[in-house]
């Protein structure tokens, strides 16, 4: 097996090395992948009211194809021509017809989005994760790893079928038809990812969890961890470690690792080999390559092409919708330390799509991103532009200080009178002293943005309240958003913000007997 491992291993290095030689310029990648997705789309409806085929004759079509084709977000890409695809209509914004769609409520909707996944953004998707494991040989990995099975923890495989198509959560999509290069490797196996229950998911994975050698964790790091605590507790274990052994590798996305990372690393024997990745229900958007930064690469020739908006007031209003049609960037454009608004065209028939996250670029001239938030997750009450990175790094810094472990998290603008207050609810299985985790996060939230220490003499305050971390279960189970790629939002507001109140307080009446 050693000598296999390192078989794998130097394929693996051949193919990293061959993707590096390949790159060419990322406006390059960039502009030849804007004129692929206009010349398969150019004969679908949506290509023929925008006139692809004229943007096309153009030899500047970047330019020329934002000023014809609007920016779009969800609602009015799915009430314009989204709609007609979960019809069953053929070729409306990308040829043929959509067979699978990601049910996606992100962090900021109710109602479950359908996003549709093409057979060309599947086959992007995949081969993105086979890229992903090319650069693990950038890291510090044991041969022998590259024999280990990956657990990979999502939705369920059982896709709701529709007649005409597939629905479901979009790892269980792609979980319904791993790779081939994968199969060998991929647990928990068919039978097991089909469970839609969540609870009895977990419980057959404990159950197998001593028949499995796994090298490699792949998920959200939420859900990871509570799997790891189950099996943990199911098995009278210390650590993880104590059943697998050989478990070096762990692939996370969908939240900040960092605010998980203290208590994450409690149910390990020791760190694991991180690697972040940016994988949403429109597309595999970057991971991280490289273990010197936290940062990822984007994807720049895999089906998807970027725009950016500079996230500001005069893009953006409070609620974080754009303000009338602001010119977008190119990755030739952009500039370090300034949070973007990511705009998305992708080979599953998103065209100028605003998808709702943040992004920033660490450094000048390298396509390397970390997620700084999410559009509508800000506060910005008195001009304090508090950013969920503000509000992962605050937590962060609590976690260090009093030794504890924050696993969610949520904050509300708050009006008392005729002022604001930041109303945050923290979950921890430590008891803990409320008015000194209020005291050190104020004062965190002072060092890492300027802007709120500025104005927070303008707000009336912030008000802390520790919860069991089950409550924050509980709620999203009772939303049906346990889970699969489901995250707890990091900003609430107005109705939504009201309704985990009034649950929060229903359950500590119950509780009490009251």
């Amino acid at each position: 097996m050693a000598f296999f491992g390192k078989l794998i291993k130097r394929s693996l290095t051949v193919g990293e090395q061959l993707q590096k030689r390949r790159r060419a310029a990322p406006i390059q990648l960039q502009r030849r992948t804007l004129r692929r997705l206009l010349k398969r789309a150019q004969g679908t409806a949506f290509g023929q009211y925008y006139d692809f085929k004229d943007i096309l004759q153009d030899e500047h079509c970047i330019d020329t194809f934002r000023e014809k084709v609007p920016i779009f977000d969800y609602d009015t890409m799915y009430e314009q021509w989204w709609h007609m695809a979960l019809r069953e209509v053929e070729d409306v914004s990308w040829p043929g017809k959509v067979t699978h769609f990601a049910l996606s409520s992100g962090t900021s909707g109710a109602p479950s989005k359908h996003i549709p996944v093409t057979d060309e953004m599947r086959r992007s998707m995949k081969h993105a994760g086979l890229r992903m494991f090319f650069a693990l040989t950038n890291f510090d990995v044991d041969p022998d790893l590259f024999t280990k099975p990956m657990l990979m923890l999502g939705g369920s495989s059982d896709l709701d079928n529709q007649g005409g198509y597939f629905r479901g959560d979009l790892s269980g999509i792609n979980a319904s038809q791993p790779p081939f290069w994968l199969r060998p490797y991929y647990k928990p196996g068919g039978k097991i990812s089909r469970i839609k229950s969540w609870d009895e998911k977990i419980a057959e994975i404990s159950r197998h969890a001593p028949e499995w050698d796994i090298g490699f964790l792949v998920g959200i790091p939420s859900w990871l961890q509570l799997m790891m605590e189950r099996i943990i507790e199911d098995h009278q274990l210390d650590t993880i470690h104590d059943i697998w052994p050989n478990l070096e590798v762990c692939v996370h996305g969908g939240i900040a690792f960092e605010p998980l990372k203290k208590g994450f690393e409690r149910l390990l024997d020791r760190p694991l080999i991180y690697m972040d990745s940016y994988l949403a229900s429109e597309g595999f958007i970057a991971y991280q390559q490289r273990p010197e930064t936290n940062a990822m690469r984007l994807l720049l020739h895999n089906g998807i092409f970027f725009e950016f908006i500079p996230f500001n007031s005069s893009n953006f209003d409070e609620d974080g919708k754009l303000i009338g049609n602001p010119q977008t960037l190119t990755i030739a454009e952009v500039e370090p330390g300034v949070d973007y608004a990511l705009l998305l065209t992708t080979c599953a028939g998103a065209w100028r799509y605003l998808i709702g996250d943040t992004v920033r670029f660490p450094e000048a001239g390298n396509p390397e991103i970390i997620i700084s938030g999410r559009t509508k997750h800000f506060l910005s009450i008195c001009g304090e532009h508090l950013s969920v990175d503000n509000m992962n790094q605050g937590i962060q810094a609590v976690e260090e200080a009093l030794d504890l472990s924050v696993r969610e998290f949520t904050v509300a603008p708050v009006q008392e009178g005729n002022r604001f207050l930041h109303h945050w609810y923290i979950g921890t299985e430590r008891e803990v002293d409320k008015e000194q985790v209020t005291r050190l996060l104020d004062e965190a939230l002072k060092q890492v943005n300027d802007d709120y220490k500025t104005e927070r003499d303008s707000l009336l305050g912030i008000r802390v309240e520790i919860l069991p971390i089950q409550r924050f279960y509980d709620w999203q189970a009772a939303k049906g958003k346990l889970g699969g790629q489901n995250k707890f939002p990091r900003v609430m507001k107005g109705k939504r913000f009201a309704e985990w109140s009034a649950f929060v307080h229903r359950s500590l009446r119950q509780e009490g007997g009251g």
